[in-house]
Formats: C-alpha cells, sequence, structure tokens
C-alpha cells in the first residue's frame, strides 16, 4: 500500500465493511462493565454491549487506547509502504484518545510522518471526516490535502442525540431519581447535541419524530443516523426530509458509545 493511510479510533461507528473496504485502520477503546473490560469490536459487538447492559443493569464506562496500539497501526502502515498517516480521533473533550494518538505520532517520527487530527466531535460525526478522508487519499491527495479537507469538515459537522429514556442519565448521576421519574411520565425524550467537541442540552421534546426534526437544521448537507437498537427509523427519517423537502444523504451507523454519559464522564 502506498500513499496516504488513515488511521481512526473505534468511536467512529464505521462498520467493518466499511474499514475494510477503505483500507481504515481502527484503534479499539475499552468498554468496563463493573470489574469486567472488553476491547470494543475485538470483544464486544454492539449487540453484545446491549445485551450487557440490559442483562447486568450497569452503565458502562470507556477508556482510551493505550499510545502503544496507535503505535501499532502507525508502524503497521509503514511496512506497507504507507507514506504518511492521517488519524483522526474523536473530541479531546470527551476522550483522552487523541492525546494517545499524538503520544504514539511522536514515538514514531523518524519513521513515518503521522498527522493527527481532533475531530472535536464522535460517531457518525467523525465517521464521516474518516470515510471522506479515506476517499480522498484514494484518489491520490496528499496528507496536506488530506488534513485540510478534514479540518474544512469540523466547524460543519454537529451531532445531536435523542435519548429514548432517561435512565442512562440516572444511573450516571446526571440528573436525580425523581426528576427521572417526572420525565419518564411525561415522556420526555432529552436532546444532547455536540458543540465545539462537548455535550450540552440542546432541548427536550416529547416525541421522537419531534426529536429527529431538531437535529435536521437547515444547513447539512448530509445525515447521519446511529441506530441504537433500532429506536430510530431511517425510512421515517427519509420521509421526514422529503415533508421539509430537503435533498439529504442519510448514512446509517451502529452506536458503540454512549456520548460521554458514563458515571467517568469521560471516554
Amino acid at each position: 500500500m502506498t500513499g496516504v493511510h488513515i488511521v481512526t479510533d473505534s468511536s467512529c461507528d464505521l462498520t467493518e465493511a466499511e474499514t475494510t473496504t477503505n483500507s481504515i485502520g481502527v484503534v479499539p477503546l475499552s468498554i468496563r462493565f463493573g470489574n469486567e473490560e472488553f476491547i470494543d469490536r475485538e470483544e464486544l459487538s454492539v449487540e453484545a454491549f446491549y445485551a450487557k447492559m440490559a442483562s447486568t443493569g450497569l452503565l458502562p464506562e470507556t477508556s482510551a487506547p493505550s499510545p502503544g496500539r496507535f503505535e501499532q497501526a502507525f508502524r503497521g502502515a509503514a511496512a506497507v509502504g504507507a507514506s504518511a498517516v492521517v488519524c483522526i480521533n474523536l473530541s479531546g473533550e470527551l476522550s483522552a484518545t487523541v492525546q494517545s494518538a499524538r503520544n504514539a505520532a511522536t514515538a514514531v517520527g523518524g519513521d513515518i510522518d503521522v498527522r493527527v487530527i481532533d475531530s472535536r466531535s464522535l460517531t457518525g460525526g467523525l465517521g464521516t471526516m474518516v470515510l471522506e478522508a479515506a476517499a480522498a487519499a484514494r484518489n491520490g491527495a496528499d496528507a496536506d490535502a488530506v488534513v485540510a479537507l478534514v479540518e474544512s469538515m469540523i466547524p460543519r459537522t454537529e451531532i445531536y442525540g435523542g435519548l429514548d429514556t432517561l435512565e442512562n442519565l440516572k444511573k450516571g448521576g446526571r440528573i436525580g431519581s425523581a426528576k427521572a421519574m417526572l420525565g419518564s411520565m411525561l415522556s420526555v425524550k432529552p436532546i444532547i447535541r455536540i458543540v465545539d467537541g462537548a455535550v450540552e442540552e440542546a432541548g427536550k421534546q416529547r416525541t421522537r419524530k419531534r426529536a429527529l426534526e431538531l437535529g435536521l437544521g437547515e444547513q447539512a448537507g448530509g445525515v447521519f443516523v446511529d441506530e441504537a437498537q433500532g429506536l430510530f427509523d431511517a425510512e421515517a427519517l427519509r420521509e421526514q426530509l422529503a415533508e421539509h423537502k430537503q435533498e439529504r444523504r442519510v448514512l446509517l451507523g451502529a452506536l458503540r458509545l454512549r456520548l460521554g454519559l458514563g458515571r467517568t464522564g469521560r471516554l
């Protein structure tokens, strides 16, 4: 393999088919349920994640990959002839992952050119940047051009999350039991969004349809739908887009990370 190689972390929520087809290296985070720890993707699938959360009643926590895992990915790219690596990671406001990647980049500095980018995003936002970077690299873009492309996408990428239940917010200590109970009785669907890399509240809605509408906006050129156990219906979203007379790409993914809502508050 020659040219620029793209590396990311498992919070990108891209499928194995997408990463394999586009020759994208994925460094996994770790997920903990109590005293049990699993390597994301390698030891715990998204289906197993939800099954374990349901069976244990525990709110999972996540931790960043070690610099050694990134160094392994960077040296692997150099070994197969990559001219450079562009590593795109989830927000540094939410995780130490990007710092691990930077430490690894320093360690391999004499062997291969590595550019590390803080996406200021995660999940579908990060995944979209990674796919665009991979397409540019495949078409012959050099490291400078790939970095410029990703950096141009960062301020234009927004992530909205519609929470179907308040239960995990209660478990994570974000809200009290009384507020959770009242919210559930009123069928409140809290909306969160990623703003400049951090999570903040974006509003409350009473139905899934209105929760989805809040995230449509008027400026985006594409919509990435993270389906957590099928809670959001892609076809329903396409119909809503048609109602708004908006032509958008609708990409599907499987949500693996909980947007920093675990007990640690960081990924």
